[in-house]
């Protein structure tokens, strides 16, 4: 096994000996925002919720499914408590896997785009069958995660890659790929992973920038599924979702 100049290998050496090491490749970083450090503040909640998110995965039950994948699909240009208040009444109101476009829209105070997100909402219950099948698929060792996410993006109106990311760490299954929002990429861009916040994200640039990351998340040492909720409770105080 490698030692460093401390005799211990990388994952031995305590995180504020690694959080220096790493501010010292990062000069244009102010310290206070070595990634490192700030992941030890906040690793035991991060690592809290997405054991919740875990659960999910193992109860296998329908309704946290849906409920996740209509959170994802309502918080684009929204806030994502304001988001998930309305999943709750979704839930609390019997009308998420049964109500009509109206009565899921009358839930939405809050979420931007409203009426065509309830739409999305609606319309993906359809798709319900597939997706239980694909996971299905995924259990039994037939699909990885990245086809997941990529039938999702193919079958699931109003996902794009991001959004199918985020479905997918918030139901336990997101330990490979990255989420990248406009939180990601601000950070990467402090840390100067990107140059420029991408205006768009096609498939291919999608996959660079992932890249990117999950190459930062290697030499830090930071799991790819923590990075969005650190770099989500940096800018907002807490761990969510």
């Amino acid at each position: 096994m490698k030692r460093n100049e401390i005799g211990l290998s990388d994952k031995e050496t305590p995180l504020c000996v690694r959080a220096h090491r790493l501010q010292s490749t990062l000069p244009e970083v102010p310290c206070v925002y070595a990634p490192l450090h700030f992941y030890a503040e906040r690793k035991r909640a991060i690592v809290k919720r997405l054991g919740e998110f875990r659960d999910v995965w193992k109860t296998k039950s329908e309704k946290k499914l849906f409920s996740e994948l209509s959170f994802c699909l309502l918080t684009p240009q929204s806030k994502a408590k304001a988001c998930w208040d309305a999943v709750l009444k979704l839930n609390k109101n019997g009308v998420l896997l049964n109500g009509s476009r109206r009565q899921v829209r009358e839930c939405l105070a809050g979420v931007r785009f409203a009426n065509n997100k309830a739409g999305y909402v609606v319309r993906a219950r359809k798709n319900l069958p597939g997706l239980k099948s694909i996971l299905k698929k995924y259990a039994r060792g037939e699909m990885d995660i990245p086809e997941v996410r990529t039938w999702l993006v193919r079958n699931v109106r109003g996902f794009g890659y991001k959004e199918a990311g985020h479905f997918l760490r918030n139901v336990g299954l997101g330990d490979e790929i990255a989420i990248l929002d406009r939180h990601i990429l601000k950070n990467m861009k402090l840390l100067g992973l990107i140059r420029e916040i991408p205006a768009c994200l096609t498939p291919k640039r999608y996959a660079a920038v992932e890249n990117k990351l999950r190459a930062f998340s290697q030499k830090t040492g930071i799991p790819i599924a923590h990075l969005d909720l650190l770099f989500w409770s940096k800018e907002t105080g807490e761990v969510f979702r």
